[in-house]
């Protein structure tokens, strides 16, 4: 039988242990409540979204148009002379300067007309200097009698006649080096052949026989048909000076190049409410060739003040395009917009937002008009 102290001990060391087991499985046996907590402070606080400010800036004011591009200039290759083609030089497609040489006629039978010029000249030389000496013996004998005035007038004539014959046989000399140097057809400007449309061995007549087309390609023109209703800026836009235009092939962004707007016609055509229009644009790598299509832009002018936002803010449902804004305690905002031109990353509003106000970038497939957010400034990029 146990003592009454030994029982006290006994019961002061069982409490003891019971403290002990509930301290640890109420400090240590239970799942903590600190992620419970986090969740419902981020839940409080809002999807963190990249946002961007609405600026306000100045920006370019453009005209846009589809163009064709045409040659400044295209020629018809003829032969001004007949003959056999002897040598095409110039391969066909070939880039040439002026004056290059691009196909050979046989010269021979032109050659030899020269020849045969030159000789009737000499010939004609010979017979003006004896005609010169003989009218001016007939002249001392006319003096004393020795033979009659007509004699000396004959001579006289004869020495003219001379003359004429010299100045007709050097007419003859230049007509024949012309035809031969028409056996040497040569580019009369800097551009590019087509193919050949004769060969070598081939009677070239003059008649109209065609060789080839060469074609300028640097500048180069561009056309286009601006509405009338463009007129008035357009009309302001080269009153303050040269216009510049920007012309665009397909979708590939090298291919771009400038020039300044260089004809507008006098008369807006009645059956399409349009006005001819032309661009002279620099060419120098000729990347553009006459009838390719080609988007225009005309600088037309600035527009002050106009409100930006970035494109990957906008979206899109069946009330129009939109952004998200976050408005008031920290919770999303959805305005329907009207938006302008792009310019860049960017895109003019028209209509729906304020300059400053924070318009959400990114996670908008996330987003529903009122729910919380927590704002991240500086992050203009974000998944629409």
């Amino acid at each position: 039988m146990l003592s009454v102290g030994t029982k006290l001990a006994i019961s002061a060391a069982a409490a003891a242990a019971i403290a002990l087991t509930y301290f640890v499985l109420g400090n240590h046996g239970r799942p903590s409540a600190a992620p419970l907590v986090a969740n419902q402070q981020m839940h409080q606080s809002g999807l963190p979204v990249p946002v961007a400010a609405v600026v306000k800036k100045s920006v370019p004011v453009y005209l846009d148009y589809v163009g064709a591009v045409e040659a400044i200039r295209t020629v018809t290759l003829e032969a001004k002379v007949t003959g056999y083609l002897l040598t095409q030089v110039a391969a066909d497609g070939a880039d040439v300067e002026h004056g290059d040489l691009l196909y050979r006629i046989d010269p021979r039978d032109y050659q030899a007309a020269l020849d045969q010029a030159k000789a009737q000249e000499q010939k004609d030389v010979a017979s003006r200097d004896y005609a010169a000496a003989n009218a001016h013996r007939n002249e001392l004998l006319s003096k004393h009698g020795d033979v009659s005035i007509d004699i000396y007038q004959q001579s006289v004539s004869t020495l003219h006649q001379a003359e004429a014959a010299i100045a007709a046989d050097r007419a003859a000399i230049e007509t024949a080096q012309i035809n031969l140097s028409y056996t040497e057809i040569r580019a009369p400007f800097a551009g590019r052949l087509s193919r050949s449309q004769v060969h070598e061995g081939a009677l070239i007549n003059a008649a109209g026989t065609q060789l080839n087309t060469l074609v300028q390609l640097d500048p180069i023109y561009v056309s286009f048909n601006p509405p009338e209703t463009d007129l008035a800026a357009i009309g302001k836009a080269q009153s303050a000076g040269p216009v510049a235009v920007e012309v665009m092939i397909g979708g590939d962004p090298t291919m771009r190049f400038s020039g300044m707007l260089s004809f507008l016609d006098n008369t807006v055509d009645r059956t399409t409410g349009t006005i001819t229009a032309r661009a002279t644009i620099a060419n120098p790598q000729q990347g553009l060739l006459p009838g390719q299509y080609a988007r225009v832009r005309l600088h037309v002018g600035e527009r002050p003040d106009a409100l930006l936002v970035p494109q990957v803010a906008v979206g899109s449902s069946q009330l129009g395009r939109f952004v998200y804004v976050v408005g008031q305690d920290n919770k999303v905002e959805q305005r329907v917009v009207t938006l302008g031109r792009t310019v860049g990353d960017l895109v003019v509003v028209e209509k729906g937002v304020a300059e400053g106000e924070p318009v959400i970038v990114g996670n908008l497939q996330k987003l529903r008009p009122g729910a919380p957010v927590t704002s991240l400034p500086g992050q203009g990029q974000g998944g629409a």
